[in-house]
């Protein structure tokens, strides 16, 4: 018999048994271990209680939607404090009296209200440098952020350890996103350094990090550098 006659053949065997087990329905009843090999059992005179492996499922799809629950209210949380801690990182950058204070504030609140290792500003030359600021070569941000077009990098950069100074050893992810500042505008950087290597990922979202970045970019334009 080939494959094609055995397909036939079990196409009109599954109808003649299914009408078998209809005209003889009381063969399935009466057989306790039939009905537990199919995880049902008899709750009332001809009423088949689906029972433990029915069970099963039920509560295993209830701890799903329990779990996906949890995870979608653990994030909304999550969001909801970066926000909050964002927002009040703005008046703090806001109250800045100068460039160095500002830089200052940058690294203040990156350790103090997200927890991270350091917080950097970074403007390329070769002009002056506001004071706090670290310095950088020209073309230097492409090179950082991986091209001209790039607008921010998450992740971990060997490249851009230089930028934290004496902190550089316990960085081991960081979240960069591009400045400009005055006109013409002069390249620069925001760069946060965590000792987490999943503090910062490549798949994580940068708005909360490029929001504090145009704040620091309207902020720094109140002062020319000297």
């Amino acid at each position: 018999m080939d494959g094609a006659e055995a397909r036939a053949d079990d196409a009109q065997l599954e109808p003649g048994v299914r009408r078998y087990l209809v005209d003889n329905a009381e063969l399935v009843r009466a057989d306790g271990e039939l009905l537990a090999e199919l995880g049902l059992k008899l709750a009332a005179e001809n009423v088949v209680d689906f029972g433990p492996a029915a069970l099963a499922r039920v509560h295993a799809a209830h701890r799903r939607e329990a779990s996906a629950r949890q995870q979608l209210e653990a994030t909304a949380r999550e969001n909801y404090a970066a926000q909050g801690q964002t927002h009040g990182a703005v008046i703090d950058l806001l109250e800045s009296r100068n460039h160095a204070d500002l830089a200052r504030r940058v690294d203040d609140l990156a350790q103090w209200r997200f927890g991270l290792t350091a917080g950097v500003v970074a403007l390329e030359g070769p002009e002056n440098t506001p004071a706090g600021w670290r310095a950088l070569v020209e073309g230097q941000v492409d090179l950082l952020l991986g091209g001209h077009q790039s607008l921010h990098r998450m992740g971990f950069a060997p490249t851009a350890l230089g930028l934290f100074e004496g902190r550089a050893e316990r960085v081991q992810s960081m979240a960069m996103v591009r400045l400009a500042i005055w006109e013409p505008a002069r390249q620069g950087l925001i760069a946060f350094g965590s000792e987490d290597p999943d503090g910062f990922t490549p798949d994580m979202g940068a708005e909360l990090v490029a929001f504090l970045a145009r704040v620091v970019e309207r902020t720094a334009e109140r002062w020319p550098v000297l």
